[in-house]
C-alpha cells in the first residue's frame, strides 16, 4: 500500500472514531434499521417486535420518546419510553412512563451511548411534562441515572421480580407522591 493510500485510510479511521454521535427522535425512515438494531443487540427479535407493536398503539406510543443515536448517519442505539399506568388499591390509574427496551449495537456497547440515550430520554420526558419513569433493569446500572427501587413508593411489578431490579425515578420533585400500586404495562409487552 503506498503512503498516500495509507494516509487516507488512517484519516478515514480517525474521522470514524471522532464522528459525533447525534441523538434525535426516531422517524418513520428509521423503523427497519431500529428493528435490525434491536435484533442484533438482543440476539433475537422479541424486543424488535415489541417496539414495532408499541409504535402501532397510539394510546401508549409517544413519537418524541422513541429516540435514536446515530453515528455517520447509521443508527447505533435506540431507546423507547411508552405510557404505562400504576393502578392503586382503589382501582385508580396514575400515568407514568416505562423505559423499555434500550438497545445499542454490540460494537458500541460500554462506550456511553446507552447512558446518553437514557439522559436524553429522561430530559425529553421531563420537557413533555411526564412525572415519572419505571424500569426493569440492571440493579447497578440504572441507579447511576437516579433510579431507585420502586418499592420506595410502594410501587410493584405485575410479575415476580427482585425489588432491586424494578426501579422508578421522579422526573419532577414529588412526581410519585401519593402514588402507589401495581404497574400495568401495555398489552404489547405480552405479545412475545
Amino acid at each position: 500500500m503506498n503512503q498516500e493510500i495509507l494516509l487516507k485510510e488512517i484519516n478515514r479511521k480517525k474521522n470514524n472514531m471522532t464522528e459525533e454521535v447525534i441523538y434525535r427522535q426516531e422517524t418513520q425512515d428509521d423503523f427497519q434499521e431500529v428493528f435490525e438494531l434491536n435484533n442484533k443487540a438482543f440476539g433475537q427479535d422479541n424486543e424488535a417486535k415489541i417496539v414495532s407493536a408499541l409504535r402501532d398503539n397510539p394510546n401508549v406510543f409517544i413519537p418524541e420518546l422513541s429516540i435514536v443515536a446515530t453515528k455517520n448517519k447509521k443508527i447505533i442505539g435506540h431507546i423507547l419510553f411508552t405510557k404505562i399506568n400504576i393502578q392503586d388499591d382503589n382501582k385508580n390509574f396514575h400515568e407514568s412512563l416505562g423505559l423499555a427496551p434500550m438497545a445499542v449495537l454490540p460494537e458500541f456497547q460500554k462506550s456511553g451511548i446507552g447512558g446518553k440515550l437514557i439522559r436524553y430520554g429522561l430530559e425529553t420526558a421531563k420537557q413533555l411534562d411526564y412525572q415519572s419513569v419505571i424500569v426493569l433493569g440492571h440493579e447497578h446500572y440504572y441507579p447511576k441515572f437516579g433510579f431507585e427501587p420502586a418499592e420506595k413508593w410502594n410501587i410493584k411489578a405485575p410479575f415476580d421480580v427482585p425489588s432491586n431490579v424494578f426501579m422508578a425515578i421522579e422526573l419532577v420533585k414529588y412526581g410519585l407522591k401519593n402514588i402507589s400500586g401495581t404497574v400495568i404495562y401495555p398489552k404489547e409487552f405480552e405479545t412475545v
